[in-house]
C-alpha cells in the first residue's frame, strides 16, 4: 500500500485495489491498520464524476509521519541529506572542517546541520533512522571506535543507527539514482582525500567479507613507492588521493596547495600539472582495467573532488582502460562522471537506513545502534521487492 502511494500520489480503495490485487477483506485490515497508525491520511475525494452516492475517498501518505536522515562524515567534511516518508528530498547540507576533528566534535556538526534542515525539535519523534557513512572497512558497528560512534548518534539523534563505508554508500546512491541507474553492473571510484569504491554485481550492492568490498585505493600499483596508511606501500591512494596528488605536484616545481590552485593550473595549460594528471589518469585507468577483467562491469562512475578537473585526469583513465580491458569488454565498457556531487554518501545512508533500495535485496542486514528515543527499534536494510525511492533533484 505504502509503496503504491509512494509511487502514484493519493488513490482512491478502487484505484488500489486494481493496482495490487489484494481481495477486499485483506485490502481493508490494511488499510485500517495504517489509516490508525496515521501512516496514511484522507486526502481530498475524487472530483470525477461518479453518479449516486459521496465521491470517493482518496488516500495518501502523511508526509508528518517521519523521515530518514544520510550522514556521510568524510574525511575532512561532514555532508548530510533528509527524506520524508513520501520521499521528497527535505534538503542536503554540509560543512567542511579541519582534519583530525574529533568525533564528539563530528557528530555535534552533523545534527547541527541536520537542525538547520528539519527545523525545531519535533522532528525526532518521527526520525525512522539514520544511515551513517564512515571512512574505512566497516566489519561490525558495535565494537571498537564505531560502537562510539554509533553511541554518539544514537544519543544525538534518538533513533536506530546504521553505519557502512561512505564510500559504498556513495555507490549505492550513483547506481540507484545517479550515473549507473539501471545498471546491473557497476564500480564506483571515489577519488578524494582517500581512495575507495563500491560494487554492484548481479543489481546487488557487495559488502564483502568483514566490510572490505570496495578498498580500492589500497591495491599496489607501485611497490617501491611510498608507505600508505593501511601498512602496505604504493597503494593507489599514494599516487591518486588530492594529498598525494599535491605533493607531486609540488615535487615538481608547481606552486599550488590545494585543489582550486592545481585546477587553475590546469586551466592555464601548465605542463607540470597536466604531465602529472596524464601519470595519475594512466595508473587509475590500469587499475579500473584489472578489476573490470575480474568483476565484469558494465559502467564504471568516477566522483570524487578530484575528478572534477575533468579530460586531463579523466581522458588518461579511458585511454589505460581500454588498453588493459579484454577485447570482449572493451567497447562495452562505459565511464562516466558522477552525477550526485558530494551529497552522493549521504543520500546513499538515507536508502540504507530505509532499506528502500533493490540494490540492498540481498545485502547483509545489520544490527541498528538502539537510540534512547527507541531501543527495540527494528531491523532495516531488508528491501527485496521494494519500490525505488522517488526524489526529486537537489536545489
Amino acid at each position: 500500500m505504502l509503496g503504491l502511494l509512494r509511487a502514484h500520489g493519493p488513490l482512491n480503495r478502487g484505484e488500489l485495489s486494481r493496482r495490487c490485487g489484494l481481495s477486499r477483506t485483506t485490502l481493508h485490515d490494511t488499510l485500517s491498520g495504517l489509516l490508525a497508525t496515521g501512516a496514511v491520511i484522507s486526502a481530498m475525494p475524487d472530483e470525477a464524476p461518479r453518479g449516486r452516492g459521496r465521491p470517493a475517498e482518496k488516500l495518501a501518505l502523511n508526509p508528518t509521519v517521519g523521515q530518514a536522515i544520510g550522514i556521510d562524515f568524510a574525511r575532512r567534511a561532514v555532508h548530510v541529506a533528509a527524506v520524508g516518508v513520501t520521499y521528497e528530498i527535505v534538503g542536503s547540507a554540509g560543512e567542511a572542517h579541519a582534519p583530525g576533528l574529533p568525533w564528539a566534535d563530528r557528530v555535534a556538526l552533523a545534527e547541527r546541520l541536520v537542525r538547520r534542515l528539519v527545523g525545531g525539535g519535533s522532528w525526532q519523534r518521527v526520525l525512522k533512522g539514520v544511515g551513517v557513512g564512515v571512512v574505512g572497512p566497516v566489519a561490525g558497528a558495535r565494537t571498537g571506535t564505531l560502537s562510539g560512534v554509533g553511541a554518539l548518534l544514537g544519543e544525538r539523534f534518538g533513533g536506530p543507527v546504521l553505519l557502512d563505508n561512505n564510500t559504498r554508500l556513495a555507490a549505492l546512491a550513483e547506481s540507484t539514482w545517479g550515473a549507473a541507474t539501471g545498471d546491473q553492473d557497476a564500480l564506483y571510484l571515489r577519488l578524494s582525500y582517500g581512495v575507495g569504491g563500491g560494487v554492484v554485481a548481479g543489481g546487488v550492492l557487495h559488502r564483502g567479507a568483514d566490510g572490505v568490498s570496495g578498498e580500492i585505493g589500497h591495491i599496489p600499483v607501485d611497490p617501491g613507492g611510498r608507505p600508505c596508511e593501511c601498512g602496505g606501500r604504493g597503494c593507489l591512494e599514494t599516487v591518486a588521493s588530492i594529498r598525494a596528488v599535491l605533493d607531486a605536484y609540488r615535487a615538481r616545481g608547481g606552486r599550488g596547495d590545494d585543489l582550486p590552485a592545481l585546477a587553475a593550473a590546469v586551466e592555464a595549460g601548465d605542463p607540470i600539472a597536466l604531465g602529472l594528471l596524464r601519470n595519475v589518469g594512466t595508473e587509475i585507468g590500469r587499475v579500473l582495467a584489472a578489476l573490470s577483467n575480474a568483476i565484469g562491469p558494465r559502467v564504471i562512475v568516477i566522483g570524487g573532488e578530484l575528478a572534477e578537473v575533468g579530460a586531463p585526469l579523466l581522458g588518461p583513465v579511458q585511454e589505460a582502460l581500454d588498453a588493459g580491458a579484454v577485447p570482449i569488454s572493451r567497447h562495452r565498457l562505459t565511464l562516466r562522471r558522477a552525477a550526485l556531487g558530494d551529497v552522493a554518501g549521504a543520500l546513499g545512508g538515507v536508502a540504507l537506513a530505509l532499506g528502500e533500495s533493490p540494490l540492498l535485496s540481498r545485502y547483509p542486514a545489520a544490527e541498528p545502534e538502539p537510540g534512547p528515543a527507541d531501543s527495540s527499534a527494528g531491523r532495516y536494510g531488508e528491501a527485496a521487492a521494494r519500490p525505488r525511492l522517488a526524489l526529486t533533484p537537489l536545489s
